[in-house]
């Protein structure tokens, strides 16, 4: 599960994602605290006007005799003024909402404020009749009469707009959006590594693949422009080596064939012998040369193969010879295979099981590994097995456990080595495993296409 998310594509989509949000979120809070900001400074302008209007309202009412008074009051009721006696012995008291600190600072020169306790009683019905409230600033102006003119100033009602639904869906919507353009800018940037690597993996099983287009932004093609490169150059390095190795050892047929017939003159019949012996340890030299040549040249085409049938083919060859070499499972598989140099492999790996443990079972096996079905062609022998520290080593060129080159035992070494290359042209493995019974299994593993 962890793997899963382990990826470049993963992490660049979660770095996207986080770092849009933080953005609108920052932006969000930066376009809430001027919003805020301007709020407030639109009621402090608003609480200005009201004061300053109330000012006005109050020196009218001052300049207006009482008996015009309470008539001018039922006229602007809504202002919430009432003629009332002036008290006396009141506590002193602060002025606490911001629109009674306004009106304080701008009538407290022309007339006396008596700031009331805020108690229920000192209260004034609101323009609207909802009633009295307990949280509220009254003042009392003392006119220049002497009598007392009586305000109440009521907090700002909280907010009682609900948040609307569709609020959620638009932000729900906001958030697929940037979901979903942080999912294609992460899967944009990542299509060209995840061709990049799959090239890489198919130029590892044909090194002749086509090159790739190279098209993208200016980055991506001086990338696949390299890789094209690389690819172009891997390929004659090998092509090289392969076509050397091969002309030596075809070139060498020809002198070692004059040898053979020039050492039927030779009269000693021991010497003749031995001769004959190294010869014959040279041209299989030769030989598996070639085939090892022949096993790094991927230009045969791949097409389907019946294993049965090869299988088949190679046990029917090995038992004419009279090798003791049976299939013992059938597994109704096709595979995309080179047919030889699939055929060479096989038979190298049934010619050590005879060689060293003296018989060959083939047994097939299929599996499922991570949604890819393989078939597994075990091969196992009837011999001692080789040391675990050893089983990597005989992988290697012209490494042998067995240290004598008799006819009986002998061999150059390439025998693994040129089926470890075929295994891998072919997208497989090959593995070694000595058996609790006895006996050592070589096991070719191969993909079947799904």
């Amino acid at each position: 599960m962890i793997k899963r998310f382990d990826t470049i594509s993963t992490r660049i989509f979660s770095v996207l994602l986080f770092g849009i949000l933080s953005s609108a979120a920052l932006t969000g809070w930066l376009a809430f605290g001027e919003r805020q900001h301007s709020i407030s400074n639109e009621r402090n302008s608003y609480r200005a006007d009201r004061a300053k209007h109330a000012e006005q309202l109050i020196q009218a009412i001052d300049a207006l005799p009482a008996a015009n008074r309470e008539g001018l009051l039922k006229a602007i009721h809504r202002f919430g003024l009432k003629v009332v006696s002036v008290p006396t012995n009141v506590p002193h008291y602060q002025a606490s909402t911001p629109y009674g600190i306004a009106l304080s600072e701008r009538l407290s020169k022309s007339f006396k404020i008596i700031p009331l306790p805020p108690a229920p009683e000192n209260c004034l019905m609101r323009p609207d009749d909802r009633g009295p409230v307990e949280a509220c600033e009254a003042l009392i102006f003392v006119l220049s009469d002497g009598s007392g003119l009586h305000q109440t100033i009521f907090p700002a009602r909280p907010p009682t707009t609900p948040v609307q639904t569709e609020t959620y869906y638009y932000l729900a919507l906001f958030l697929a959006c940037i979901a979903g353009l942080a999912l294609f800018v992460s899967r944009m940037t990542i299509r060209p590594l995840q061709q990049l690597a799959k090239a890489a993996a198919d130029l590892g099983h044909d090194i002749n693949r086509p090159a790739l287009a190279e098209s993208g932004p200016k980055e991506i093609r001086q990338a696949v422009s390299a890789f094209n490169f690389m690819q172009l150059r891997i390929r004659d390095h090998i092509q090289q080596r392969t076509q050397m190795l091969a002309a030596i050892t075809h070139d060498l047929q020809t002198p070692l064939t004059r040898l053979r017939l020039r050492l039927e003159k030779v009269r000693d019949p021991e010497l003749h012998d031995k001769l004959v012996g190294d010869l014959s340890n040279m041209q299989l030299m030769v030989k598996e040369g070639l085939d090892l040549a022949r096993s790094m040249d991927s230009n045969e085409s791949l097409q389907a193969l019946d294993i049965d049938s090869l299988l088949d083919s190679i046990c029917v060859d090995a038992s004419d010879a009279g090798h003791d070499v049976a299939l013992i499972d059938k597994s109704k598989i096709t595979v995309m295979a080179r047919p030889q140099a699939l055929r060479r492999c096989l038979n190298n790996l049934l010619d050590n099981a005879i060689k060293y443990g003296h018989r060959a079972r083939i047994h097939l096996i299929q599996s499922t590994e991570a949604k890819q079905k393989w078939l597994h062609i075990c091969v196992r022998d009837g011999g001692n097995g080789i040391p675990p520290d050893q089983q990597e080593r005989v992988f290697e060129p012209f490494y042998r456990i067995e240290s004598s080159r008799s006819r009986e035992t002998g061999g150059t070494g390439l025998g693994l080595t040129i089926a470890l290359n075929i295994a891998r042209q072919h997208n497989g493995k090959l593995s070694l495993t000595n058996l609790p019974e006895g006996g050592m299994e070589v096991r070719l593993s191969l993909p079947v296409k799904n």
